[in-house]
């Protein structure tokens, strides 16, 4: 404690007070800056040093915080979600894999409270994403590359920029880069009530397409059919419905679909593929089912229909630095003009991550989990 000797008390001008207190606010505050960077830190990670089952080998750990280099950014991360693409990188499953020990997820916001002497893009208070995977967001704090950053502006909301990376820009891409889509056009997809399949919902609506969105049948499938309404879809059908022979109606005032978007693969992906329109394009970005995409002969024969598939970080890697933030940016505007919001979410604190993990791989989960730090 400081104590400012025959200069405190009610003799002591107030003007002088409050000068003395302020001088010792900038003082602690310096001294926190430089102990900060001086001394080294400790934060807290979710660490896994095997592949496996996520709610086994996934476990909370102090990792020691590394010094910020002259092109670094020191990052208080803020929050960051549990998505199927993690889940299967701890398994051992994905396209990607670390090496190993990692820290777990791909995707987050933080906040920017350091910068290097050659970082000119960032200063302290920015909001940051991950420009790439693999950069493991589940931790409280971290030293990045500032090449590995991406602003987002501040006056989003917090759920928004923390599943920004990811969901909006895989859904983006596929309504863009597949079919010459106008308004009017109609989209038909499943895993409807996925991160990806409320973007598609949101996005299409914004560009006037119509969309036909398709669920696993469920004891609360009203409930999420209004949500999903709400969110701008046309229609909303289980997997069974989309099997009967009224589901045809659908298509007598609108178009048949030209673009369906597959996450599930099975028999879910073969009646995709029997309702789009002749010259139409299935993307497959996910296989929930774990079951192979089967086609009939005829329908590509006959339909003349094309299988492509769609991989965000291969078009990363296809692309610039400068393209996919200029993606960023246009998902923020989205953002901020209302069209695009976050998926349904739960944020559960860093060290519960066990009952987010446990949560996030349960069947008809409607709910992403969101760490916050």
């Amino acid at each position: 404690m400081w104590v400012f000797r025959g200069l405190s008390g009610p003799r002591a001008p107030a003007q002088l007070q409050q000068g003395l207190l302020a001088a010792w606010c900038r003082c602690c505050r310096a001294s926190s800056s430089y102990s900060a960077s001086a001394q080294p830190s400790r934060v807290r990670a979710l660490v896994y040093g095997n592949h496996g089952d996520p709610a086994k080998v996934v476990q909370l750990k102090n990792l020691e915080l590394a010094a910020v280099g002259g092109s670094d950014v020191r990052v208080r991360m803020l929050a960051a979600p549990i998505n199927p693409s993690d889940i299967n990188m701890i398994q051992g499953n994905y396209g990607l894999l670390p090496k190993l020990p990692a820290v777990g997820g791909n995707e987050g916001v933080g906040e920017v409270i350091e910068v290097g002497s050659s970082v000119t893009g960032l200063k302290p208070g920015d909001w940051v994403i991950p420009a790439n995977a693999g950069l493991g967001t589940w931790r409280t704090e971290a030293v990045f590359s500032g090449e590995a950053l991406i602003r987002v502006p501040g006056d989003i909301p917090l759920q928004s920029a923390a599943t920004l990376g990811v969901n909006p820009c895989t859904a983006y891409r596929m309504l863009m880069d597949f079919e010459q889509l106008q308004p009017g056009d109609s989209v038909i997809q499943n895993a409807s009530n996925s991160g990806v399949g409320q973007a598609v919902i949101q996005i299409a609506a914004a560009l006037g397409l119509r969309t036909i969105n398709v669920v696993r049948d469920r004891p609360d499938i009203q409930k999420l059919t209004d949500r999903l309404k709400n969110l701008g879809a046309e229609h909303v059908v289980t997997e069974e419905e989309l099997r009967l022979p009224e589901t045809k109606n659908i298509f007598q005032d609108m178009p048949q679909p030209r673009l369906a978007l597959n996450c599930v693969g099975g028999k879910s992906s073969t009646e995709l593929l029997r309702h789009l329109a002749p010259g139409g394009t299935m993307v497959t970005y996910g296989g929930m089912a774990k079951q192979p995409v089967i086609a009939s002969v005829s329908l590509l024969i006959f339909k003349d229909l094309k299988l492509r598939g769609f991989w965000l970080s291969q078009w990363k890697k296809k692309h610039s630095p400068d393209e996919f933030k200029e993606l960023i940016f246009t998902l923020c505007e989205l953002i901020r003009q209302g069209q695009l919001t976050a998926p349904s979410c739960s944020e559960i604190p860093l060290q519960d991550y066990q009952q987010a993990l446990e949560a996030s791989m349960k069947p008809f989960v409607s709910s992403k989990q969101i760490l916050t730090m």
